[in-house]
């Protein structure tokens, strides 16, 4: 990964080159982000161009693959081991081709069930007309009884109160609201993006909304794709000695 330049460099230069704090590039060199860092007779940290590549690769890395993966990489790197180091890439690589992949399934998902009646889902029986109890929609759904009363907080479910015994009652257009819901979860939506989505439904039957969040979610992994794309020059730049631009 090429030699230490000879260059000197202080943590705060450092910290300068990337707009975070001195003691931050104390953290990173304790924690591995940074290669060790020798001492001088004083007792302070001697940085140099090796640092210098290794902070800007690691904050080149974490858009793309995240902090936690940044972080192991270059760990990895700096106990010799190249190859795992490697593997956390493909396999971070991997994992956004498996979301791609999650996300346009869960995309023809979404519009089967949002275009379809709620009277004919399939989770429809002579007892889910006269309503679920939540402990049915939830093991129906596969999700805990809590998920649902976090989701009824939040506005996104409506179902009616029994009369007398006050327990919920989730008539099919609740049921299909609550599917919906838990397939966007799984998604990655955030609850106030989710609500514009069944507010939409519920009042005009339209799926622009749930359209328009697929798009986004869509072009969130593409920018991550490209972060990856550009973290990698900057990865390949530390692995052969040479020293990445900030």
């Amino acid at each position: 990964m090429g030699r230490e330049g000879e260059a000197k460099l202080r943590p705060v230069d450092l910290a300068r080159l990337v707009g975070i704090s001195a003691q931050q590039v104390r953290n990173y060199a304790d924690t591995g982000i940074l290669p060790p860092a020798p001492r001088t007779p004083a007792g302070y940290r001697s940085f140099g161009e090796r640092h210098r590549a290794a902070l800007l690769t690691y904050r080149a890395l974490a858009p793309g693959y995240g902090w936690d993966a940044a972080r192991s990489i270059m760990q990895a790197l700096h106990t010799g081991d190249v190859a795992h180091a490697l593997a956390l890439v493909d396999a971070a690589h991997a994992a956004l081709h498996g979301q791609r992949l999650s996300l346009r399934a869960t995309a023809r998902a979404l519009e089967e069930v949002a275009g379809q009646e709620p009277e004919q889902g399939p989770e429809v029986s002579a007892r889910s007309r006269r309503g679920l109890r939540v402990g049915e929609v939830a093991a129906l759904l596969g999700v805990r009884t809590s998920a649902l009363r976090l989701w009824e907080s939040a506005g996104l479910l409506t179902p009616r109160r029994e009369p007398g015994t006050r327990y919920r009652s989730y008539a099919p257009p609740d049921v299909r609201d609550a599917r919906m819901v838990h397939m966007l979860r799984q998604g990655r939506y955030p609850l106030s993006q989710i609500k514009g989505i069944i507010e939409g439904l519920r009042r005009t039957g339209s799926r622009d909304a749930l359209r328009a969040a697929v798009e986004q979610r869509a072009a969130e992994l593409t920018r991550r794709a490209a972060g990856m794309l550009e973290a990698s020059s900057h990865l390949q730049h530390y692995l052969t000695g040479r020293s990445p631009e900030p």
